[in-house]
């Protein structure tokens, strides 16, 4: 079963300096509102974040002292939670959209405080539902039962078949107990909602999972076209390839696009000094930590799979905000009260309840 959609664009981007170096490229936390809600305080400090996925690396320099690396897991037999094919890390960039450390290099997280637990269910992008199913499962279920604890889950994977196919309606079934499950133990899940470009309101033979699954908000992605350019568009822009309509998107966030005709050069200041050239279309898509096994790589990559994340940072520094624990209900209400409605008034096709608002969701 392949989980990561290959709609996703990934483009290797260079090392890391000091004083949050990538800072200027990280276009994302901007168009959400992140850093006036950092002004405030908010961190996501105490909040446990379960990044089901491939392998992670806890050591990577944005993410090292940041993962609960006792709980974290492997549902992958023969691979520890932290490994994988080496080059891209999936769940490494993930991690890094949600909860990348606020320590003078590299990137940001929306959520730096949080706490990431690596629960690997994929190898080499792809797994069994057998493994999401319990990669979930164990990633809601207490500490004190012998689980992970997780405040929130963020899967960024994916599958999407027919309906009526063979055994499709048990395996539906199956993810959805294991996500009503999370829900009643106070875990929000959240899923990205799929890189096909299908209006999912008029395609009665399809079913994604887990974006359709029980009790799952599905995020959809935006991302601008020549973000770095003179005509650059909004960031809030729907992204090219992201599934949409009313009937699974919850919300929508920083997904990134790859769409920008041309290989025509941008240059972007680094931080303290110095510059960054690349093919402008490549400033579209996401920064993030994104190597294993090296602690000091970073990408761009862009798909639905980014933009989940950042709706998990924004859910963490809601809950940190709160004080502790909050049911997956109360979650998504402030979620949905706090983003900006964009689109159609009301819920929208490709926004849903709105683009996630950080700063609203902390005030």
């Amino acid at each position: 079963m392949q989980w990561i959609d290959p709609g996703e664009r990934v483009v290797e981007a260079e090392g890391i300096g000091s004083d949050e170096t990538f800072y200027n490229l990280q276009w994302a936390p901007a168009a959400i509102h992140a850093p006036e809600a950092w002004d405030l305080g908010a961190r996501g400090t105490g909040v446990r974040v379960a990044v089901i996925d491939g392998g992670l690396n806890n050591t990577h320099i944005d993410l090292n002292g940041s993962v609960d690396v006792a709980r974290s897991r492997s549902f992958v037999a023969g691979f520890n939670f932290n490994q994988d094919v080496a080059g891209f890390s999936h769940a490494t960039h993930v991690a890094g959209i949600i909860a990348a450390r606020d320590n003078g290099v590299g990137t940001i997280g929306i959520a730096p405080g949080a706490t990431i637990i690596g629960v690997k269910a994929l190898h080499n992008g792809s797994g069994s539902f057998a493994a999401v199913i319990g990669a979930i499962v164990y990633a809601a279920t207490p500490i004190s039962q012998g689980g992970a604890g997780a405040d929130i889950i963020n899967m960024s994977l994916g599958a999407g078949f027919d309906r009526q196919g063979p055994g499709a309606a048990h395996l539906a079934n199956a993810l959805s107990r294991a996500t009503t499950y999370a829900y009643q133990q106070g875990t929000t899940v959240i899923a990205a909602a799929g890189n096909s470009a299908v209006d999912i309101d008029h395609t009665n033979n399809l079913i994604f999972v887990p974006a359709q699954s029980t009790n799952v908000i599905a995020v959809s992605a935006t991302g601008p076209m020549g973000l770095f350019t003179a005509a650059g568009s909004s960031p809030d822009r729907p992204a090219s390839y992201t599934n949409f309509g009313q009937s699974a998107i919850g919300l929508a966030a920083p997904g990134g696009d790859f769409v920008l005709p041309g290989n025509a050069p941008c240059t972007v200041a680094l931080i303290p000094a110095g510059t960054i050239t690349r093919p402008c279309w490549v400033f579209d898509l996401v920064m993030s930590p994104g190597s294993i096994p090296g602690n000091t790589g970073y990408f761009w990559a862009a798909g639905t799979s980014m933009a989940a994340p950042h709706v998990a940072g924004v859910a963490a520094l809601i809950i940190s905000k709160n004080g502790g624990p909050m049911h997956p209900a109360q979650v998504e209400a402030a979620l949905r009260q706090s983003a900006d409605d964009l689109g159609k008034p009301g819920n929208d096709d490709f926004y849903g309840a709105g683009r996630v608002n950080a700063l609203r969701a902390v005030q």
